[in-house]
């Protein structure tokens, strides 16, 4: 039996915090500069510029990327070995916000509900979506999640007879009804499977996936080609100015379902696509 003292994990929630607000993944950076080598529009290759002359300041400054420093989610992998002292784990992730958001300078973004919509003063709660595993490990993934992205957001529940084709063209209608509204070029994570509430944290935890890695399935993995074509098809472009790089990157994360549904989220990033990981 390991133990990890929840001040650590505190630590490590702050760290996070501000890290993921302020400098983005590598991976995702090269999926910018990728872009902005295949990108055919001048305003398009413009906009790439800038987001990568954005991200080099913001990380050199250690200011926050974009002014929508979001929801606080973390996906925690809690090997069932650990035992955490000296407190517990939900309220050191809160807390871990609290000191990481102050300290940041970053906004503070939530409110206490959507009807009264008092703002909680130190960006939480947190969202945190658990997995037990294996092990003494403690793994830590957040992401940083802007609300105009995710308004642009949906989920459906489509029929086993709509299939494959009828999810592609809800996948596709979404972002083309988003528009310019979700800050493109896009991350793109997409859950399937599952019931309804299942769909929708799947696609938010494939934003998570390195930009650009294909499933490890073979189906997905092409699935997920073919979508990424078609949204670039779509023309909107990097700030919706129009271009032929709509999104970086389609990650599809698949659950099995019930014999009557095909539960289809789709969760849109924007170009401010904020994660980074902590192994405790």
């Amino acid at each position: 039996m390991r133990e990890i003292p929840v001040s650590e994990v505190a630590q490590t929630i702050r760290d996070l915090c501000i890290e993921t607000n302020t400098c983005l993944r590598d991976d995702h950076l090269s999926a910018l500069r990728k872009a902005r080598e295949s990108e055919e529009s001048p305003l398009g290759r413009e906009v790439l510029e800038r987001l990568l002359e954005n991200a080099d300041v913001s990380c050199a400054e250690g200011v926050a990327f974009c002014q929508d420093t979001g929801y606080a989610v973390f996906f925690v992998e809690l090997g069932q070995e650990v035992r955490f002292t000296g407190g517990e784990i939900g309220e050191a992730i809160n807390e871990g916000v609290r000191r990481g958001y102050d300290e940041g300078y970053l906004r503070k973004s939530i409110i206490k509900s959507p009807v009264e919509r008092t703002n909680t003063g130190d960006n939480t709660p947190a969202i945190v979506y658990y997995d037990i595993v294996p092990g003494e490990s403690l793994e830590i993934t957040a992401l940083v999640k802007g609300a105009g992205c995710d308004n642009m957001s949906a989920l459906k529940m489509l029929t086993p007879a709509e299939g494959v084709e009828g999810m592609k063209k809800f996948i596709v209608e979404t972002i083309e009804k988003a528009g310019p509204n979700a800050s493109p070029p896009l991350t793109v994570g997409i859950g399937m499977g599952g019931p309804f509430e299942k769909a929708a944290m799947l696609a938010k935890k494939a934003l998570t996936r390195t930009s650009g890695e294909p499933s490890h399935e073979p189906g997905i993995a092409a699935l997920e080609r073919e979508l990424l074509e078609e949204i670039n098809a779509t023309g909107i472009g990097p700030a919706g100015y129009g271009g032929t790089e709509t999104a970086l990157c389609v990650h599809i994360e698949s659950f099995p379902t019930h014999i009557a549904a095909f539960p289809v989220a789709v969760n849109l990033d924007c170009h401010s696509h904020r994660t980074r990981k902590a192994v405790l």
